[in-house]
């Protein structure tokens, strides 16, 4: 090949990961959800004739977009290619044919130039209510969770079908809301389309098979040159979460071969009656995931540098389900997947992959009503309220692990401000979480406290969605580990990690999320930096003292110091 055509080529590519990163923006700028606007719980992607994903937006999840990377041929099956046409957009929940549960609504548009189906833009986001029990992990089956949207037209040429608007509005909750994201879906796709047909045409491309090839052959060869540079062998990983109300042992054996890495999940517990299942194609966007961040980091994700990951499980285990397992949290299981992959790999590659984190964000649904045990208010309103939050990732070999980070979805925190104006919420507190990182060499991240209540004249119920309340983030190699999650009301009754609960008028829910391993000995910590924690308020005076060995003499001299406004 040229060396001309090579960096035109080059060019083209990079060209792709803009046009899909204007995509996501636009998305976040025009979505109706705050789980999208303001944590970006989303994906984008652009696609040749053939469904194989070319490039994907930094904006967004490795639990959508690498899912959504199976999902457009499944679109191309279901629809049929001979019957697609311009102005076509199609839609899906399907767990399985999209990203893992009903609450992803993923939109798929066809691009076509000169007639011809060149190929696709994609997009995912994730809805605060599809109907149902509403977002939590109660049902006992999937057809509980909502409404199921199989892969269909939402446009036919451009005509919107009113039926089918007409039967989502009538199933959800916050229809304006649904209706509005799933608008803003199909328009940042189509932003996608004519930046495609702009870029094709300046280019004089008529389809884009040549710059398919290079994307897929170069990174798959990158990801293999990788691949091949590191030691050959097997290690078995193993992680006990809290699971519904069962423990859940998640097991992983990764091989590391000469051109591929397959992870085997057999040994994993099996299918759990609620919620919390996970489908393959979650499973394997997160174990590709894991392996990516350790061997391959700086090469873009695509169908190529993707191809060299192998993942199998046994049907129906907890990370395999099949229809009808319920699957609404399939994150709260799917988030662990990399921490017990980088068990396995750290048996493989010393000093590579962190300690583990707090894995599954820190969630939790309120669905607000005017109050039931006094006459409410008039201006009492009913409201759903979705709120993302983290604990602390782990502690990295060579550095601390980020405090209240979301280690590996990548989803922001929601504002507070955001928070409040979606529904009749207080935020009473929310801060970070003193000593919840694990000691050590590298200290973990820090969790979260967060206090949250009703406005006067309302109740609610809350949906919780956390874990590590009886298994807490591990550290590796010497490390200590994260401080647990807990969770209950102000007045002292205890509550539960997983699934809706009552809050009668005038409680707050108290929470503390947990915090991340720490890595190597805490003996090894340098000097400087715990004084650094201490001045922070990272760490309290007590662990200063009974983990580190300091002095009192010493820990009121960096206190003092943190008082005057001293740099740390």
């Amino acid at each position: 090949m040229a060396e001309s055509t090579r960096v035109a080529q080059q060019v083209m590519w990079n060209r792709l990961i803009s046009i899909v990163e204007e995509q996501a923006q636009a998305l976040v700028r025009t979505a109706f959800s705050t789980s999208v606007r303001e944590a970006g719980d989303l994906s984008a992607g652009v696609y040749d004739g053939e469904g194989r994903m070319l490039a994907q937006a930094v904006t967004g999840t490795p639990g959508h977009v690498n899912a959504m990377a199976d999902a457009v041929g499944h679109f191309m099956r279901r629809i049929g290619v001979a019957t697609m046409a311009e102005g076509d957009v199609y839609l899906t929940n399907d767990p399985w044919e999209g990203t893992g549960h009903k609450h992803d609504i993923t939109v798929v548009t066809p691009v076509f130039v000169y007639g011809k189906l060149v190929g696709f833009f994609a997009c995912t986001a994730h809805v605060t209510d599809i109907g149902g029990r509403g977002f939590g992990a109660d049902a006992d089956d999937v057809h509980e969770e909502g409404l199921a949207l199989p892969i269909m037209r939402l446009m036919d040429r451009g005509e919107v079908d009113g039926t089918l608007m007409a039967l989502i509005r009538a199933n959800v909750r916050e229809p304006d809301q649904l209706v509005g994201d799933i608008f803003a879906l199909a328009s940042c796709n189509g932003i996608g389309q004519r930046r495609l047909t702009e870029m094709m045409a300046e280019f004089g491309l008529a389809d884009l098979t040549d710059i398919a090839a290079f994307i897929l052959t170069s990174s798959r060869e990158a990801t293999i040159a990788r691949i091949a540079a590191l030691p050959r062998g097997s290690a078995d990983g193993h992680m006990a979460i809290d699971g519904y109300s069962v423990p859940v042992d998640l097991r992983v054996r990764v091989t590391i071969e000469a051109d591929r890495i397959v992870t085997d999940w057999a040994g994993t517990s099996g299918l759990d009656p609620k919620g919390i299942n996970v489908p393959l194609v979650y499973t394997k966007a997160y174990a590709c995931y894991a392996l990516k961040c350790a061997v391959a980091p700086e090469i873009p994700n695509n169908a190529g540098s993707l191809s060299p990951f192998e993942i199998t499980a046994p049907e129906d285990c907890i990370v395999n389900a099949r229809p009808p397992a319920p699957v609404a949290l399939r994150h709260v299981i799917g988030h662990m997947v990399p921490d017990t992959v980088f068990d396995a790999l750290d048996k493989l590659i010393p000093d590579l992959v962190p300690a583990e984190g707090a894995g599954c964000l820190c969630n939790f649904q309120l669905s607000l009503r005017p109050r039931t045990d006094a006459p409410a208010p008039t201006d009492a309103v009913r409201a759903e309220v979705l709120t993302f939050n983290s604990g602390g990732s782990g502690a990295r070999p060579g550095l601390d692990g980020m405090n209240a980070t979301a280690f590996p979805s990548g989803v922001m925190t929601m504002p507070v401000e955001a928070t409040e104006q979606v529904g009749p919420v207080i935020v009473w507190r929310k801060e970070l979480r003193p000593d919840s990182g694990g000691a050590g060499r590298r200290r973990g991240g820090l969790g979260q406290f967060m206090e949250v209540g009703a406005r006067e004249g309302h109740e609610f119920d809350i949906s919780a969605m956390l874990d590590r309340i009886d298994h807490p983030a591990r550290g590796r190699r010497g490390g200590a580990d994260g401080a647990p999650t807990s969770i209950g009301r102000d007045d002292g009754v205890a509550m539960r990690g997983k699934g809706r609960q009552r809050v009668p008028h005038g409680r707050v829910v108290r929470m503390a999320f947990p915090g991340g391993g720490g890595y190597g000995a805490p003996s090894e910590r340098a000097e400087a930096e715990v004084r650094r924690d201490l001045m922070l308020g990272y760490i309290s005076a007590e662990t200063a003292r009974d983990v580190h060995g300091w002095d009192e003499a010493a820990i009121a001299a960096a206190l003092e110091a943190a008082a005057r406004g001293e740099e740390t």
